[in-house]
């Protein structure tokens, strides 16, 4: 015979597609109803993903059969606008043209420097095709905020009619954890605190009209991730890697997540590629053609390789995007090529 007690032990045992967190620790499961004959549950999502809630149940039905040889019956109800404010979908958002993330398996690959000049480049080319609306950037990288670090911003935004409103510098709009602490203040937050903190910032942040919105995420795939492509209608992922194996194998797995859950990648970019010395030599510090490995194992373009240059540091250091204080260096003609390239297929995504 069951119990509730055994019946949500099993549903532990079920896994959210493409992660390897439990249904239940996701706080997915509302309702666990028992008979003598019968077991009832009601499972209640918020992702846009159509296929979702088939595969939950079939999941869920397999495991309830597996360990008590009944068929359950399982609900799957989705989350309505009405229940608590903005959905799955935000009001904030319903004027952004294209949402994308940028993404990396492992931390150090550079990949907030990559997301700061690509909004800047992307400002850029807008602006020079006539565009009016800008380019924002949503900084959920949690534990890490290094984006007002990058963009030479220290000011907590305000708030008007109840929406936070989001800072703006070089021409971008941008939120970020780093703009609401204290630089010395550590974030320790677990997994419901931090999907709360991207609801926030998807959803009572007053974001305006935008052609693009980057995001930044932490490293890896976990709660914050998952959050995201929840609470945000994702137009495409970017994956940031440096040319080493222990990079783009742990990059070439995260990235593998976002086909889980129906986010189509745009490309790869190669960071931190080599470095060209005076006397005309070129080194490959960190290795060769692991941008282009990881490319071919996910089935997605080479965007660009970004070269090793101080400069490039230095512009993160002082806050001042490499593309604005050195806008004809070799690392700001590479941004401005992926920032086209990632245009163009947005572009040709939504035809």
């Amino acid at each position: 015979m069951w119990d509730k007690d055994a019946v949500t032990n099993i549903l532990k045992t079920v896994n959210y597609p493409g992660f390897s967190r439990d249904i239940v620790s996701f706080g997915l499961v509302k309702d666990i109803k028992l008979d003598s004959e019968k077991i009832s549950l009601r499972l209640e999502l918020s992702a846009k993903d159509p296929t979702l809630p088939q595969k939950l149940k079939k999941s869920c039905e397999s495991a309830i059969i597996k360990a008590f040889s009944v068929k359950p019956e399982v609900i799957i109800s989705l989350k309505k606008s009405e229940e608590s404010g903005p959905s799955s979908e935000s009001t904030q958002l319903q004027n952004v043209r294209f949402t994308i993330a940028v993404a990396s398996g492992k931390g150090g690959v550079g990949k907030s420097t990559v997301t700061t000049n690509l909004a800047v480049a992307l400002s850029k080319i807008l602006s020079e095709r006539g565009y009016k609306n800008g380019v924002g950037i949503m900084d959920c990288d949690i534990y890490g905020p290094s984006i007002p670090q990058m963009l030479g911003v220290s000011l907590q935004p305000e708030i008007e009619q109840n929406l936070i409103q989001p800072v703006s510098h070089f021409g971008l709009k941008f939120m970020s954890m780093g703009l609401l602490i204290d630089e010395m203040t550590p974030v320790v937050w677990r997994g419901p605190m931090i999907m709360k903190t991207i609801q926030q910032f998807s959803q009572n942040v007053d974001w305006g009209q935008l052609e693009v919105l980057v995001v930044d995420l932490p490293p890896g795939t976990g709660d914050a991730q998952l959050s995201l492509v929840q609470t945000i209608p994702l137009d495409g992922a970017l994956i940031v890697t440096t040319p080493q194996a222990v990079a783009y194998q742990v990059a070439r797995r995260g990235a593998m997540m976002f086909g889980k859950v129906n986010v189509p990648l745009i490309g790869v970019v190669e960071n931190m590629s080599f470095m060209d010395l005076p006397n005309g030599e070129t080194l490959y510090p960190f290795g060769k053609g692991g941008g282009q490995i990881t490319a071919n194992d996910l089935k997605a373009p080479l965007l660009g390789q970004i070269p090793m240059e101080t400069k490039l540091r230095e512009s993160g250091d002082v806050g001042v995007p490499m593309i604005i204080g050195d806008p004809k260096s070799p690392c700001s003609l590479a941004f401005k090529k992926i920032a086209n390239s990632v245009l163009g297929l947005l572009e040709s995504a939504k035809k």
